[in-house]
């Protein structure tokens, strides 16, 4: 099969390149900023708000699918209204670009990432989410991605609501890196023994990057066109619990500073994907939430 990633260098992409490469797929990736570092992959430098360089990406590459994976996906960060346009621009008018690009070039099969967050506060009892269930979007992140899914339907595309996706290689701006790094500092006697993070007290549903990479391959060979798809585990984790896991990974256990950051306008107290779709086409999650906080422990240099 041959693949474009638009993305190619961030978080997903990476992992994606690779799994694809592993499978004996053909992977080509757009990318801005800085080169990414991938053997084997045909790369372009392209805006996903550039739709001439985009086209002459998807040209070249003669895709059978294309992942959208190019995106902002912070939820803080979104609130910041220096950066809100940005989250607009890029999640939706760029998916925008990314649809028209793949219909002026063959339409190959696209699948775009959405959220979890879209569906907003759901009742515990009510979860796990099913697809069915109408998107409240709470957020500016979360908006974004709800109207990118509106317009993604509308061109036919694949939709991957993911859910947390952690593992190796996750910017530390994200709460289980942000833990890991600032361990890792406090093991190499860097920082002082007291450990600042948000608000433990949410529930959180986590799926391995590796697992969420091989759900990837499949719907973009096998998701059918203009229909949604969770990508999660099924479980709630509350977060305090993913960070007991972590403090027996370091071998350390520092002083909490609980609710160190500032507060945002909004959070959801819990959320966890009910992924039977994904499940019915032949995924399965292979890796546990300790697998991947191991992996992001390795990381580190521990």
């Amino acid at each position: 099969m041959r693949v474009l990633i638009t993305g190619v260098g961030g978080f997903v992409g990476m992992r994606l390149a690779r799994h694809l490469l592993a499978r004996g797929d053909r992977v080509s990736g757009t990318w801005i900023d800085a080169v990414p570092r991938i053997a084997g992959v045909d790369l372009h430098e392209a805006d996903v708000l550039d739709r001439a360089a985009l086209e002459r990406a998807v040209r070249a590459a003669a895709p059978d699918a294309i992942v959208n994976l190019a995106g902002l996906s912070h939820i803080g960060e979104s609130w910041e209204w220096q950066r809100m346009p940005d989250y607009f621009q890029v999640n939706v008018a760029g998916t925008e670009t990314v649809l028209a690009a793949a219909a002026a070039c063959g339409n190959p099969r696209v699948v775009i990432a959405s959220s979890g967050d879209v569906y907003g506060k759901v009742p515990e009892d009510e979860q796990p989410i099913p697809e069915s269930r109408r998107v409240a979007p709470q957020t500016p992140y979360a908006l974004t991605k709800a109207a990118a899914e509106r317009i993604a339907v509308a061109h036919g595309a694949v939709i991957v609501r993911s859910f947390n996706l952690v593992g190796p290689g996750q910017a530390p701006k994200f709460a289980l890196a942000s833990w890991a790094a600032q361990l890792a500092a406090i093991r190499r006697g860097d920082r002082p023994a007291v450990l600042e993070v948000g608000d433990l007290s949410t529930l959180r549903d986590f799926t391995h990057v590796d697992d969420g990479a091989e759900a990837y391959r499949l719907l973009a060979e096998k998701g059918e066109r203009g229909s949604v798809y969770n990508l999660a585990s099924g479980m709630a984790v509350p977060m305090r619990d993913a960070l007991d896991r972590l403090f027996a990974l370091a071998g350390v256990r520092p002083d909490v500073q609980e609710n160190a950051f500032e507060s945002r306008p909004f959070d959801i107290p819990c959320l966890s994907g009910d992924a039977g779709r994904l499940r019915a086409l032949g995924w399965a999650p292979r890796r546990t939430l300790d697998d991947a906080l191991a992996d992001i422990w390795r990381d580190f240099g521990f």
